[in-house]
């Protein structure tokens, strides 16, 4: 069944069906309506000579600048040609489609002003694939992120080119072949597809989705170090977390909990520690913290999937237009910053866990780096290294980049959100996780196979998933295609697909 995009019901799993696994989208009729009604308003006031920013004035520092009726006609055009001005790299198609579900979203309030066509030309092109090549660099996020948007306006003009069917063509063959025909851009159309900021927070949502099912393997990957490590299991009981009362850390508790059901370590047989170290103890707190603050965020970015990010807004019911700043990212581009840092900072405590496996003066009686030939191997030594090496560059990123707005057009636009930089940075934040989670994923299994106890089900079930793809480490060998079998593990979520099978859903 196809996903509606009537303006208020997109949420951040709707919108990657639509984007990763080519959902089919529906453009329902009484938001078919609305985009009617919108734009007859703005051809009377057209015809009565009012004065609108983008429709009949130039933009940013030329919007005191009118227009004439040829003008009209034509602006939109050059409007489209010059804010196309990205570089580089082309975005993954999974953050494009989801810019355009996000940009039909805003259309369907029925407060965007333009035509119809325009957006269902927009909803033809996800139903049948056809997506447009954007470059992933290039937007400030103000103004809405309109050098990428303007790349996905190319094809409202049968320009630009675009993705169809495992092919780069050029926009008008893609269209054709898919049989979508070119709307052409009239008053309007061109800004109302561009002045939003659709790809920082589409790919913000796709984030998220990611971020959520990562810590969920981080909780997996502490239960897994916590029981290689003879961990003193108390801290994780729930009446030492609902007296705090933070919810993340009442969750995290629970499903790491969860993870050491039928563990030996739950019934006394294993000696622990009185107190264990913070990286060990304060997991629940640390990891809690993050499902808070990525929770906060996917509140943000679904508040702003289904708002009307324009400029300017027409109000029918009124027969009004007011021009602000709804375009505006840093409503999107706070949040994800934090919950950028939340993921560094889990990452931190992964390695920390793996350095105390590796250690032999911290590894509560495992073989030095986890091997039995110490010496002669080094076993796990140089993965460490590897995890510090992707940390490193996690820190770097998550430095913010909504502090550094740069002025642009002539000081008109003179407080930018830089929130695209703030989601170029996310992914390459994530994509370091998944590589250090996965190192502290094979030396957890490393480590448990050294011991001699029953661990946890959900360890259990972890421990099998990650030897399908990494074999135990006997003797020294070439590890990289090991840290690089683990990440893509991770990335996956085979470990936690199989962890939830046999214990059941980690969030409760």
């Amino acid at each position: 069944m196809a996903i509606i995009l009537d303006g208020s019901q997109l949420t951040i799993g709707k919108l990657v069906a639509i984007a990763r696994h080519g959902e089919q989208v529906e453009l329902p009729a009484d938001a078919l309506e609305r985009i009617k009604r919108c734009r007859a308003l703005l051809n009377d006031k057209i015809a009565a000579g009012d004065i609108m920013y983008g429709v009949n004035t130039g933009i940013g520092e030329f919007s005191e600048i009118v227009l004439n009726d040829d003008q009209v006609r034509q602006f939109q055009k050059y409007l489209i040609y010059n804010h196309a001005a990205g570089i580089g790299d082309p975005a993954p198609i999974e953050y494009v489609r989801g810019a355009m579900a996000g940009r039909i979203n805003v259309h369907a309030h029925g407060r965007s002003a333009c035509r119809p066509e325009i957006t269902q030309t927009l909803v033809a092109m996800l139903n049948k694939g056809v997506t447009p090549f954007v470059c992933q660099k290039g937007s400030v996020g103000a103004s809405g992120d309109l050098a990428p948007m303007a790349q996905v306006a190319l094809l409202l003009m049968g320009e630009g080119k675009a993705y169809y069917k495992g092919e780069l063509l050029e926009g008008r063959e893609a269209l054709d072949r898919a049989e979508i025909p070119v709307p052409g851009l009239e008053a309007r159309d061109g800004l109302a597809t561009i002045n939003g900021s659709n790809l920082l927070t589409a790919m913000s949502a796709i984030h998220l989705y990611d971020m959520e099912r990562w810590l969920k393997q981080a909780e997996i990957a502490a239960a897994m170090s916590l029981e290689a490590l003879l961990a003193n299991l108390k801290p994780y009981e729930a009446p030492l977390h609902e007296v705090r009362g933070f919810s993340g850390a009442i969750r995290c508790a629970a499903a790491i909990t969860r993870c050491f059901a039928g563990s030996d370590l739950t019934t006394g047989k294993v000696k622990t520690r009185v107190q264990d170290a913070y990286s060990m103890r304060s997991t629940p707190q640390v990891i809690g913290a993050a499902h808070d603050a990525v929770a906060y965020a996917r509140s943000q970015v679904e508040i702003e999937l289904n708002g009307v990010g324009d400029n300017p807004i027409f109000f029918p019911e009124t027969g009004t237009f007011q021009t602000g700043a709804n375009f505006q990212g840093t409503p999107v581009s706070l949040p994800m910053e934090m919950a950028g840092q939340a993921i560094t900072m889990i990452s931190v405590l992964s390695e920390r866990r793996l350095n105390r496996m590796l250690n032999p003066a911290l590894s509560a009686g495992l073989p030095a780096f986890l091997t039995r030939g110490a010496g002669m191997y080094s076993g796990m030594m140089l993965s460490q290294y590897t995890a510090d090496s992707l940390i490193v560059e996690q820190r770097i990123l998550s430095a913010p980049a909504s502090v550094a707005s740069i002025p642009a057009a002539a000081d008109q636009e003179d407080f930018v959100s830089m929130g695209m930089n703030t989601a170029l940075k996310n992914q390459q934040i994530l994509d370091n996780a998944y590589g250090v989670l996965g190192i502290e994923f094979m030396g957890a299994a490393q480590a448990l196979d050294l011991r001699d106890f029953q661990p946890g089900k959900g360890v259990d079930a972890a421990r099998a998933v990650i030897r399908t793809v990494v074999e135990f480490l006997d003797e020294d060998r070439s590890l990289y295609p090991d840290h690089t079998a683990m990440m893509d593990l991770v990335k996956s979520c085979a470990i936690l697909e199989a962890v939830e099978k046999e214990i059941g859903d980690l969030a409760g």
